[in-house]
């Protein structure tokens, strides 16, 4: 991995294996509410032969025996031994994974990262540092952060420092993980709730994260403007291509007039706001459509299958009848011929 700044892409699976290493340490401990400090470490692996240049690929993951001192971050144990076992193992499996670095559930750095990193990077050249926060209360974020640990220079010609520098993450998934995934989530869905109603939650949430990205884009802008932050060109740079990629629509006049009075009222609206008001009506209206129509189906097959179901009997019925009735003409005539 080079040092320039690359998008990190993390499959589900890799969440799922976090949180249930998560979950196991924290029951294993005997208590119902896990301190705030504890965390778990493991190790990620990749296979970036097909993701390209620009993006660090995140396919798998292993858990790793690990203990620290809450009162002093110096104080830590990581088994060396369990990593080179497990990397032996995983090599017999998928000879194109490696190992690309390690994870730990944070929330957020700590002091004793950096020297826990230069374990790994005994590993590997650029060990990636993954934090995933299994007990974020922000439902409208993805739960991880990269890392890369690098060299900074100083200005004043003193020794220099590692630090960390972020890398932007995202979750994707092949299709086949897709497919897994979908079906894990099916089993935990609340089966009260229709399509109309997760969707809606669904652009509810994505509207609570566009507005809180707003929001940080607002307050990093107002500190810049009150002097509390320095002028940053490349955030600005990106903040101005995200702008550029907004139509450019002018106000429109709409001219209502009152019946009542022969004086014109000119009103002004904002023709973006009035095409996504339009397009978010015609969305919705499609998901009641489609929800109504869904519904209608249902009840056509509840009807049809209680039309088959009286058929069946019915026609279960005269059968019985018509053996009962055999049955007895056969009795009448064995009594005719014992008269004779």
């Amino acid at each position: 991995m080079a040092s320039e700044k690359k998008t990190v892409s993390v499959a589900p699976l890799v969440l799922l294996s976090v949180v249930d290493h998560y979950e196991r340490v924290v029951k294993a401990s005997n208590t119902s509410v896990p301190s705030p400090n504890s965390r778990v470490i493991g190790v990620i692996l990749g296979d970036n032969t097909e993701s390209g240049p620009d993006t660090i690929r995140v396919t798998n993951s292993f858990a790793v025996p690990y203990e620290e001192d809450a009162s002093n971050s110096d104080v830590w144990f990581l088994d060396h031994n369990y990593i080179d076992e497990m990397m032996e193992m995983f090599k017999k499996i998928n000879a194109k994974e490696k190992l690309i670095g390690w994870y730990h559930t944070g929330p957020k750095l700590r002091q004793n990262d950096l020297k826990i990193n230069q374990v790994f990077k005994r590993l590997t050249p650029n060990p990636l540092l993954l934090i995933v926060d299994v007990n974020s209360d922000k439902k409208v974020d993805i739960p991880t952060d990269c890392y890369v640990a690098v060299e900074e220079i100083n200005e004043d010609g003193s020794s220099s420092e590692k630090t960390f520098i972020h890398y932007p993450s995202i979750i994707e998934a092949e299709e086949a993980e897709e497919i897994g995934v979908e079906h894990l989530l099916r089993d935990i869905r609340d089966e009260n709730r229709g399509n109309l109603t997760i969707n809606l939650s669904n652009n509810f949430k994505s509207l609570q994260s566009l507005n809180e990205k707003l929001s940080t884009i607002v307050r990093y802008l107002s500190k810049i403007i009150t002097g509390k932050l320095p002028i940053n060109s490349t955030i600005l740079g990106k903040l101005q291509d995200v702008f550029n990629l907004l139509p450019n629509i002018s106000q429109i006049s709409v001219v209502d007039e009152d019946i009542n009075d022969t004086n014109k009222t000119y009103t002004y609206e904002k023709q973006l706001s009035k095409s996504f008001n339009i397009r978010t009506n015609d969305d919705l209206m499609i998901m009641y459509v489609s929800s109504l129509v869904r519904s209608i189906i249902a009840f056509h097959d509840l009807i049809d299958n209680k039309i088959e179901n009286k058929r069946k009997d019915e026609v279960s019925k005269a059968e019985k009848d018509e053996v009962l009735i055999k049955s007895t003409e056969e009795h009448d005539s064995e009594k005719t011929e014992d008269k004779a």
